[in-house]
């Protein structure tokens, strides 16, 4: 099997990467030029140049492939328009693409996002049948990027896949969390509990995989989570254990939260991309339940959560430390 990736540089999509090569596929990584491909270095791959507004480079990049994984995305933007070209505008054109250039693949993964369907309604886990609403930008893109996909399934085998919050290694967003923790320091946002579904990157890899190789996936959306929700608390506890050191709990009203929202959009507006915490991800931040069901996952695919709360903080600690993020 030949397989495409888009977004191999980054986090998720090079871990995908690595387990589609131990698996045997052949893997092409679409790239722009400016990427940085230190986690595709020495692998054995076919590189694309180009991005997602060049047809030779998606032309070439889409033909003799039997598998599209769809992961690239962005998570910042200055602007509105800069999500919904990179989110929706660059999935349309990719779709488009292998429309018109190949007649036989077996399936488009596109990985969306939790944020497409929104924070939870009445504590209640969401599932993919519950209506969507985005409260963010970026969860507004995500779902405009889905409805590219259901518009074009007469002509290309989709799968739509939304994770829940991920970490593991090589990860720079949670990395933000366990350093403050291995500092010291476990923040809380707000004065109630806050609970989140939260899955280790080789799960979700292996959640993705499921989704392309199995037949009974085609025109479906799965979410790919934790079999359980956790509380922040919770996960601030399991981090504790695992440092084997003291800690100082503080827990942050939701205006200061907006505030360094604020503040750090400010800031970012004289940054090539932007902030990739600003306001709107303060409002991500200050909902009480984002908690998402894998049951239809676990049911129809497979899907089972193998690395638990615990072990995955561990392991991803150890390659913090490993690799020279923390001490």
């Amino acid at each position: 099997m030949k397989a495409l990736v888009t977004g191999g540089t980054g986090f998720i999509g090079s871990h995908l990467v690595d387990k589609l090569l131990e698996k045997g596929y052949e893997v092409k990584c679409l790239i722009r030029k400016s990427s940085n491909t230190r986690w595709l270095k020495d692998k054995k791959i076919e590189i694309v140049d180009g991005g997602f507004y060049n047809e030779d480079a998606l032309k070439k990049a889409v033909e003799s492939v039997d598998y599209i994984f769809h992961i690239a995305g962005a998570v910042m933007s200055k602007s509105k328009k800069g999500f919904f070209l990179s989110n929706q505008v660059a999935t349309k054109n990719l779709a488009e693409a292998c429309i018109k250039y190949n007649k036989n693949i077996k399936r488009f993964i596109y990985l969306s996002s939790g944020t497409a369907c929104g924070p939870c309604v009445d504590k209640k886990p969401n599932v993919e049948t519950d209506k969507c609403n985005p409260i963010t930008t970026y969860g507004k893109s995500k779902i405009a990027g889905e409805n590219e996909l259901l518009e074009r399934a007469k002509d290309l085998p989709i799968t739509i896949v939304r994770p829940s919050a991920i970490y593991g290694p090589r990860d720079e967003a949670i990395y933000q969390y366990f350093l403050a923790v291995s500092k010291g320091l476990i923040s809380l946002i707000g004065f109630s509990d806050k609970y989140v579904s939260l899955i280790h990157s080789h799960d979700m890899v292996n959640g993705i995989i499921l989704a392309a190789e199995n037949e009974k996936a085609v025109g479906e959306i799965y979410n790919i989570s934790s079999e359980k929700p956790y509380s922040w608390k919770e996960i601030g506890s399991v981090c504790k254990e695992v440092f084997e050191r003291k800690t100082l709990t503080l827990r942050l009203p939701h205006f200061i939260v907006y505030a360094a929202g604020a503040v750090s959009q400010f800031f970012g507006y004289f940054t090539k991309k932007g902030s990739v915490f600003n306001i709107e991800k303060a409002k991500d931040f200050t909902q009480e339940y984002w908690v998402f069901s894998p049951e239809k996952a676990i049911n129809e695919l497979g899907y089972k959560q193998e690395i638990s709360l615990k072990d995955g903080i561990r392991d991803t600690i150890k390659w913090y430390r490993e690799n020279g993020w923390m001490k």
